[in-house]
């Protein structure tokens, strides 16, 4: 399974140190860019990113 407790304990002890320790300041809205940024990695660790497929064209920019 993915997302095991194995697999998303990996992905909290990768995630940015202020991040981690940031969830336990006394500062309502560092704790919440905290939770926030641990979120992202999380869901980040659980989702990699798809390879590039070479045949699809790109978007002009």
């Amino acid at each position: 399974m993915r997302d095991s407790a194995d697999t998303i304990a990996a992905a909290i002890s990768a995630a940015p140190g202020w991040a981690r320790v940031g969830i336990t300041v006394p500062d309502p809205r560092l704790r919440a860019a905290a939770l926030e940024e641990l979120a992202r990695h999380v869901v980040a660790s659980l989702d990699p990113p798809r390879p590039r497929d070479d045949r699809q064209l790109g978007l002009p920019l």
